[in-house]
């Protein structure tokens, strides 16, 4: 077993005491156990674990991309008994072998936040709607310009994430461009965009790409970010160059560190979404197979708000009091 496999059993803990005969185990497994989102969508599960009287099994990557620790994370799992393993797939085609392996072991996976390739490898989906999430910001930042010319920077995941090319198109369609749905399966391109970086969700290497994308483009006046850590990096590359007060930056979470950066000014709006209710619902359909066999399928909705101070005509919104009361669905 090599050192990565090593750590991701490491990782591998249960929410509270020894299981009982009739208690059903379930596991999530997350990208990371760093990122706030997921930090926030594990008190979710672990919440509605205790409600439904169910043992909570919980690991995840070292980082963003491990999916040789995801694959040794549901090896461990079915090994511990678990019935239902939600799954936040780093690598959205690399999993598709190991889950495959549990589901034919009786063991009932949901894809939380990110799909597999085919989303059907799962048998369900609860997540937001991402392409709805980025149309959003990209609605309300094409009403904030007013038909002024628009430099834009994308921020994005890393290359081939579902999640990260849903988000990039839905935005740029929001914005205006033509030919792009949700069908759309690669990152798109307009003559807006000048620039294009990968900053794996993250604010060092957000703040990396931003300075490099500046330096490519001195004049980007509009800035799209996959993310709120993101968007934090791009923020502080541009207060370096005392560029920040004419650059707009829109993202995508609504966690309340990034609501609080929109009361601020640093993101002008973000598409909150709900990681705690995605997970809690992830594990009331687990605990139930487990007790019944009763599985659920198909994708569930789990709901984007657009959070912003400075509304915008025609561009639906909820204000930062609300973002914050509402954050991550606390």
């Amino acid at each position: 077993m090599n050192i990565k496999h090593c750590i991701a059993l490491a990782i591998l803990t249960a929410s509270g005491g020894a299981a009982v005969a009739d208690e059903p185990i379930v596991g999530l497994i997350t990208k990371t156990d760093t990122n706030p989102f997921f930090v926030k969508m594990k008190e979710g599960a672990q919440h509605r674990a205790k409600l439904k009287g169910a043992k909570l099994l919980t690991a995840a990557g070292r980082s963003d991309g491990d999916n040789a620790g995801q694959v040794t994370a549901i090896e461990n799992m079915v090994a511990a008994g678990a019935k239902a393993i939600m799954i936040t797939p780093s690598d959205s085609k690399a999993i598709v072998p190991a889950i495959k392996k549990a589901r034919a072991q009786g063991v009932l996976v949901i894809a939380l936040d990110s799909p597999t390739e085919p989303q059907d490898a799962t048998d369900a989906l609860f997540a937001t709607d991402n392409y709805k999430a980025g149309i959003l910001i990209g609605q309300y930042a094409k009403a904030a310009f007013g038909g002024k010319p628009a430099k834009i920077a994308m921020l994005d995941l890393f290359p081939g994430h579902p999640v990260g090319i849903t988000r990039h198109n839905g935005f740029l369609s929001g914005f205006g461009a033509p030919g792009i749905s949700a069908a759309t399966s690669e990152l798109a391109k307009t003559a807006d965009v000048v620039c294009m970086a990968d900053s794996y969700g993250d604010q060092g290497k957000g703040q990396t790409a931003m300075e490099n994308c500046l330096q490519k483009n001195p004049d980007i006046n509009l800035v799209y970010t996959i993310n709120e850590p993101a968007a934090a990096g791009a923020y502080k590359a541009l207060k370096a160059l005392g560029k920040e007060k004419n650059v707009m930056i829109v993202s995508v979470d609504g966690g309340c560190a990034g609501v609080r950066d929109v009361k601020a000014g640093v993101i002008a709006a973000t598409s909150q979404q709900y990681p705690l209710n995605m997970a809690g619902l992830g594990v009331e359909a687990g605990a139930e197979y487990a007790k019944t066999g009763k599985k659920v399928s198909g994708y569930v909705d789990t709901g984007v708000t657009l959070i912003s101070d400075k509304a915008q005509k025609g561009v639906e919104s909820r204000d930062t009091v609300f973002g914050l009361g509402a954050c991550w669905g606390k």
